[in-house]
């Protein structure tokens, strides 16, 4: 005798199989979704260290085949304090650092500085190029790296410097590129008088910059500006800059100070660490 069910039943059957269905449905995009997410993690990560190690190689090449010596302090004071008692007058006793570029021109034509940060590992050629694109994906060896390079702002002229020159670079996990740059946060790097000078060396001069702010911010233009257009535009930045200072030196500042900030992502891509430096003495580099 067969057995028959109603409409309603039938109906509902048919209900339960359809919600089965798309469950399953819904499980495998889940577990399709979640392994592509694996795999492009296990890319980044991969990519991540393989572009630290070409970084490695470069760094490498860089340090075997530059000449970097110690000069003498003989140079050029550039605006002095009539305070004799400012730490200017203790910076100035520092020996400038002598650059033979020519190694480093011959890998890249578009080298234009080279910096030093005190207890940091902060020790790159400085690249400039037509935009300020290029060198945050783009190596010494003009190669694609996420790990970018130390480059100066593409507005900035290199022979005459501006009221304000600016150079990035990425804060990399493992420390290069501008990675160690968040050291002058800390009490330990801020305590030591010696850490507040910045050695920067062009094709012509080599230069000492002693850092006046040191701050974190939220993305912004009006830092890195390059030029300004009167003394009191000028006086007004000085002031906004000084007042973001958070570490305990007091360095003095004026509308007659040529400047260089360094400028670095900090925690995520919408906060800027920014060191700002004024130019304390200058030599012919030889």
């Amino acid at each position: 005798m067969k057995k028959y069910i109603t409409l309603e039943k039938y109906f509902k059957s048919q209900s339960i199989i359809k919600k089965n269905n798309k469950l399953k449905i819904f499980i495998y995009i889940i577990v399709i979704l979640l392994l592509l997410i694996i795999m492009f993690s296990l890319y980044t990560i991969f990519k991540w260290h393989i572009d630290n190690l070409k970084i490695k190689k470069i760094n490498k090449e860089i340090k075997d085949n530059i000449n970097i010596k110690t000069n003498n302090i003989n140079g050029e004071l550039v605006n002095p304090p009539n305070n004799k008692n400012s730490n200017y007058y203790y910076y100035i006793n520092y020996p400038f650092y002598n650059i033979d570029f020519s190694n480093l021109l011959s890998k890249n034509k578009d080298t234009v500085a080279f910096i030093r940060v005190i207890n940091t590992i902060i020790n790159y050629p400085v690249v400039k190029t037509i935009n300020n694109n290029y060198y945050l994906k783009h190596s010494f060896d003009k190669k694609e790296n996420d790990a970018g390079w130390i480059y100066m702002d593409y507005r900035n002229n290199i022979n005459d410097l501006d009221d304000n020159t600016i150079i990035y670079g990425h804060r990399r996990l493992d420390g290069t590129m501008f990675g160690t740059l968040k050291n002058v946060l800390s009490s330990t790097w801020q305590n030591n008088i010696d850490n507040y000078i910045i050695y920067f060396s062009t094709l012509n001069e080599n230069m000492i910059f002693q850092i006046f702010s040191i701050y974190t911010i939220k993305r912004e233009n009006y830092y890195i500006t390059t030029t300004f257009s009167n003394d009191n535009e000028k006086q007004k930045w000085i002031y906004t800059m000084k007042k973001r200072n958070i570490s305990p030196i007091n360095t003095e500042v004026n509308t007659n100070d040529k400047f260089l900030t360094l400028s670095t992502c900090y925690g995520n891509s919408t906060k800027r660490l920014v060191i700002h430096a004024k130019l304390i003495k200058k030599q012919k580099n030889k």
